[in-house]
């Protein structure tokens, strides 16, 4: 649902993993984004570096459209391509004030060179501009300029480049004007698109404030004093102060009491908002993260957010047993707002346990505890949040009885189970039952029976990562047969089918990008070797060796405190989520060896 964005990237360690991964996330929906290099007050900042890294490792055309005057300490100010003038902020004021000065001599060539190539490329996007351009280089207006590198944006054949530093709020306001000037408004985007939940037919929602009302919650936070917020995106129609409006993920009713429109942690009090708008609410009873609030005689299911599985887990209790229900409403809050975040009691040992990212989103999690809810906690080591998977197919029937005496329970059903198709994570269920022999009640019971089943696999207890369920038949007793039979009969199903399949143990795989000088990276490359790890490429950066792997996020707890004893504290590392892979056959023993102590105790 994201169609703009601001790239921020640092002057000194330019294009980073993480970076990669939300410009591959930006050009698979399509996001039109202008790029800031920040932290040009840095030492070792480099902008034309910065600009040769988002070409070659992102795929990009980036059109620089400032050059900075000076770097590092001396960073005071940028040369604007396009109107041919300088500025220098004036450091008492903290970058608010800032004047217009001569171009400095040491970089006149810079500035003439790179403004040359963006005035061709501008004349290049039509006839007009071209015929001018010939005519006399100089004659394309400021106006023009800045129309044909909009249309070139909003086209995604370019990348406009700007710099500053926002800590010290140098080049921020000229970044503010590039996003009005080049990125699209909600009328320049198509409709938004989404499923009438009672029809599940496709429709379109204009952005328009006359329309409908629709909007998508993005963000759950907790307040202190005006408690939780939803911040929502509006895509069209108008929402007012004390209007009811329907949440088409939950499918209750919600009347907001309160209205407001957030500058950084000020909150101001509106009266509606428009499409288009972003804002907050306060006063709901229900809404999460991905939820669709709309007009409610106009239905809408807006395109959800997809959030990843947590890959690993940790026990927590609070140091006093005072806090413990403290605690467990701190984490309740913490997983509203954080959706890659989770908690759940352990049933064997009783311990809470809470899942994330990994260790860094964890410590996060506790350091939050501690500063904003005032709750000190012991913590267990971090352990590997496994996956299980099925490796082959069968038909199973699976007939449920039960007599008490008085009335008792029956379901029969008969099912396909085995791997999803490719692509899809979690239950994937289909209903082929004909000729109404199954109620719908029914049939959406044994779907959640299957969905609640997963989450304690057949192998060693882990949630099942993706299976396909095919409900072939069914039979009901008049008497006997009620909703929660069959979704009993789908779990007992879903356990005896399993045992008579071939399944498969999944590990979390983790990407590695490790930053050494030369004479380190043949320790690396051999410490990595004995944690599993696959290295993929090894580059050369400035007198520094870039290693990237892929490594199985079980080898890599406090592989940072390693790395620095391997190399005197001079390398770095950074990982991200890659994907869950199968275990090794060899492994699968001592694995399972270790789950039997899963949970480790505080």
């Amino acid at each position: 649902m994201l169609d703009r964005a601001v790239m921020v990237f640092c002057a000194v360690g330019c294009v980073e993993p993480q970076s990669e991964t939300v410009w591959r996330q930006a050009d698979k929906y399509h996001v039109p984004r202008i790029c800031f290099v920040n932290k040009m007050d840095r030492t070792g900042a480099d902008f034309l570096k910065a600009v040769s890294e988002i070409r070659e490792k992102l795929g990009a055309n980036p059109i620089p459209l400032q050059i900075p005057i000076g770097a590092e300490d001396d960073f005071r100010g940028i040369v604007d391509l396009i109107t041919n003038k300088a500025y220098v902020w004036d450091e008492t004021s903290k970058g608010m004030v800032f004047n217009e000065i001569e171009i400095p001599d040491d970089i006149k060539e810079t500035v003439a060179t790179y403004r040359a190539s963006l005035i061709e490329g501008i004349a290049e996007e039509s006839d007009e501009l071209l015929e001018k351009f010939i005519a006399d280089p100089n004659s394309l207006s400021v106006d023009e300029m800045v129309d044909a590198i909009r249309k070139a944006t909003l086209e995604m054949r370019i990348t406009p480049v700007l710099c500053g530093s926002a800590f010290k709020n140098k080049g921020i306001q000229n970044l503010m004007d590039a996003v009005t000037a080049y990125l699209p408004s909600p009328i320049d985007l198509p409709p938004v698109t989404g499923i009438n939940p009672y029809t599940e037919k496709h429709e379109e929602r204009h952005p328009d404030p006359d329309k409908e009302f629709a909007s998508l919650a993005f963000k759950i936070s907790t307040d202190p004093y005006v408690g939780k917020i939803a911040f929502i995106r509006v895509y069209s129609g108008t929402l007012k102060a004390g209007m009811q409006m329907l949440n088409t993920g939950t499918g209750k009713k919600e009347r907001i009491s309160r209205i407001m429109q957030m500058h950084a942690n000020k909150q101001n009090p509106v009266e509606m908002l428009e499409a288009g708008d972003i804002g907050a609410l306060v006063g709901f009873k229900e809404i999460r993260t991905g939820d669709t609030l709309c007009a409610i005689d106009a239905p809408i299911v807006l395109e959800n957010i997809n959030f990843p599985e947590p890959v690993i887990t940790m026990a927590v209790e609070p140091k006093t047993q005072d806090d413990f229900e403290k605690l467990i409403e701190a984490l309740g809050k913490l997983t509203d707002e954080d959706p890659t975040f989770k908690m759940k009691t352990d049933e064997e040992t009783g311990q809470l346990v809470i899942s994330g990212m990994g260790e860094l989103h964890l410590d996060i999690i506790v350091d939050r505890l501690r500063r904003e809810y005032n709750i000190e906690s012991n913590r267990g080591k971090p352990q590997v949040a496994y996956k299980e998977a099925l490796a082959s197919t069968i038909t199973h029937q699976e007939v449920y009885k039960k007599q008490t005496g008085g009335r008792g329970k029956f379901a029969d059903i008969t099912f396909e189970i085995g791997p999803a198709d490719e692509g899809i994570v979690g239950l994937q269920f289909i209903s082929e039952v004909k000729g109404g022999r199954l109620p719908k009640e029914y049939i959406e019971a044994v779907r959640k029976g299957f969905s609640m089943a997963m989450l304690n696999g057949p192998l060693a207890g882990f949630a099942v990562f993706s299976m396909k369920v095919v409900l072939l038949d069914g039979t009901t007793h008049p008497v006997d047969s009620d909703q929660l039979a069959f979704e009993i009969a789908a779990n007992m199903g879903f356990r005896n089918a399993t045992r008579k399949m071939k399944l498969q143990m999944l590990e979390p795989i983790m990407k590695l990008e490790v930053l050494t000088p030369d004479a380190y990276i043949g320790e690396i490359s051999s410490d990595l070797n004995k944690r599993r790890g696959q290295i993929e490429e090894v580059t050369s950066k400035v007198n520094f060796q870039v290693l990237r792997a892929q490594v199985p996020l079980a080898g890599m707890f406090g592989y940072v405190t390693t790395l620095r004893s391997l190399s005197s504290g001079r390398a770095s590392s950074s990982m991200e989520f890659s994907h869950f892979a199968e275990l090794p056959n060899d492994l699968l023993e001592e694995v399972l060896y270790k789950i039997k102590g899963y949970v480790v105790k505080v």
